[in-house]
């Protein structure tokens, strides 16, 4: 039995990530979306605006927390107060799975507040995922890592980046949160091929899809979610969706944020796309507003 299997992780549809321009309108009109995708350190603190909109937004949509400061591959030891606040975060949206990101994002207490990239060989995999093993053990639910994008390799590296997130999978029995923006992103400034990672993810390991836009540098491209979603990466998420089937996607659009109409629109044409690629038709019923 698959990992998505054994953990019964469900197919939430599409969604995006729930961001400030719009949190007043969801919680008053209650829009047609399936699910959304929340930064989990914005809502650690107790009490406040932030809780209440939280318990709102709950009581009408799956929500699904998202981290961006665990630094799973960080030497520092594992911070047990941030681990603590984001299972007592999970258990209170009753969270189906959570994730963060492969990568590090600061040493020595001080965060960056950065996705830095991590050394891909054996010493660091070990490392990893004694840390994944924890957490996973900790939380309470299924927890996923996404790839994050590069910009810059290290000469120590010894397997390609597919190969250690596929293995780190593997040997630590967590999720994988598939970003197909940044396997194209990172693809291009590395000179891989970005349809053979897409191939050599474990499929049935992948629990959540992310689509972004991103800018082009000209030498390189910079994964910034300010823009719509690319013909190519929209090309590599119908691969995605070939491999893995039935999987949660979420739009990101986290820099020069739209009006909720265009990003609304941004998300029915990924729904489409997947309907398209799994034989099915849409379901006007899925886009209902919850009741």
């Amino acid at each position: 039995m698959g990992y998505r299997q054994r953990h019964a992780i469900p197919d939430l549809g599409v969604g995006v990530g729930l961001r400030s321009p719009h949190i007043a309108h969801v919680l008053r009109t209650r829009p047609a979306m399936e699910w959304f995708e929340i930064i989990s350190e914005n809502y650690f603190a107790e009490g406040g605006v932030q809780r209440a909109n939280l318990e709102r937004a709950v009581a009408s949509y799956p929500l699904v927390p998202h981290g961006v400061s665990l630094s799973i591959g960080g030497a520092d030891p594992i911070d047990v107060d941030h681990l603590a606040r984001l299972r007592a975060l999970a258990a209170r949206i009753r969270a189906p799975w959570c994730s963060d990101h492969l990568c590090w994002t600061g040493y020595g207490g001080v965060d960056v507040h950065d996705l830095l990239p991590l050394p891909f060989n054996r010493a660091t995999l070990d490392h990893v995922v004694e840390r994944v093993r924890r957490v996973q053990g900790e939380l309470g639910v299924p927890f996923a890592l996404e790839n994050a994008s590069s910009y810059m390799e290290y000469e120590a590296s010894t397997m390609a980046e597919h190969e250690f997130l596929a293995e780190l999978a593997e040997r630590a029995d967590c999720g994988i949160l598939l970003d197909v923006n940044n396997v194209f992103v990172s693809a291009y400034n590395h000179g891989f091929d970005a349809e053979a990672y897409i191939d050599a993810i474990p499929a049935d390991r992948v629990v959540q899809i992310h689509l972004a836009g991103h800018t082009d540098k000209g030498l390189y491209l910079l994964d910034t979610h300010s823009d719509h979603v690319r013909g190519e990466v929209m090309d590599l998420y119908r691969r995605a969706l070939r491999r893995c089937g039935s999987v949660s996607t979420l739009v990101e659009w986290d820099e020069s944020i739209p009006s909720w109409d265009v990003l609304s629109n941004e998300a029915a044409l990924a729904r489409s796309v997947r309907d398209e690629t799994l034989g099915r038709a849409s379901k006007e019923a899925a886009w209902r507003a919850p009741i």
